[in-house]
């Protein structure tokens, strides 16, 4: 019986195109690092640089530290200091103000204690390249918390990223559960339906759909926000 279900959130249960949210993001960055004292083209290269050393971490490291190691070499190592500050702006300051690229209110609250209170087990499976803290701030947008869900990935505590495989049978480790436990839901062809691979079970959220290779969206099991409540509904009760 497949009773943990990994949530992805950007496109998924947060209702935006992601090149909408990178560009309210990168350009709040950019001025809050010009604010600490950082060149703000160079600041914003360094993020990309930093984010690619996540997205290809072997492990070795956390994520976190993968970032920072790549952002102090290329700012100085200011950066280190500045991580409270930075922290801050995720969690009070204009990161905040990114709730703008939704392109819909949306309340997943119902949904999630719903699911919680017939017996499964709920993940959040994000692509783990931001501090808990901005992870936090994105689900308050859907009148959600970190609390709601069992797990919750971030940079602090993973040490890959998708698509890497290893970053779902890291996630599966954790909360000790097999592939045959799990549904993996998801905007993302690459990303998120690469689990499928592992022998999850996946659902295809298509109305912000990322598929960069133009592959058939019918390949795998899915539908609009809608369609994922009304399967997420007809769930038999485990408790």
């Amino acid at each position: 019986m497949r009773d943990t279900l990994l949530f992805d959130l950007d496109g998924t249960l947060l209702p935006f195109w992601q090149d909408d949210f990178i560009a309210s993001y990168f350009s709040r960055l950019t001025r809050e690092l010009a604010s600490l004292g950082f060149a703000p083209q160079a600041a914003q290269k360094a993020v990309y640089e930093g984010c690619f050393a996540m997205i290809r971490n072997d492990g070795r490291r956390s994520n976190r530290e993968a970032f920072f190691a790549v952002f102090a070499e290329r700012l100085g190592a200011d950066v280190y200091a500045a991580e409270p500050a930075l922290r801050d702006f995720y969690a009070r300051g204009d990161f905040c103000k990114v709730r703008e690229a939704l392109r819909e209110e949306r309340d997943c609250a119902p949904l999630l204690a719903d699911l919680r209170q017939r017996g499964y087990t709920p993940v959040l499976a994000t692509n783990p390249l931001f501090p808990p803290e901005a992870v936090r701030t994105r689900l308050s947008w859907i009148n959600l918390s970190m609390e709601d869900f069992s797990f919750v990935t971030c940079y602090d505590n993973s040490r890959f990223c998708k698509p890497n495989l290893s970053y779902y049978r890291a996630l599966l480790s954790e909360i000790s559960k097999t592939p045959q436990d799990c549904v993996m839901i998801g905007n993302s062809i690459p990303e998120d339906m690469c689990a499928s691979q592992l022998g999850l079970e996946v659902f295809l959220v298509r109305d912000y759909l990322e598929n960069p290779d133009n592959e058939d969206p019918c390949a795998w099991p899915g539908g609009d926000y809608r369609a994922l409540c009304a399967y997420l509904g007809a769930l038999p009760a485990l408790a």
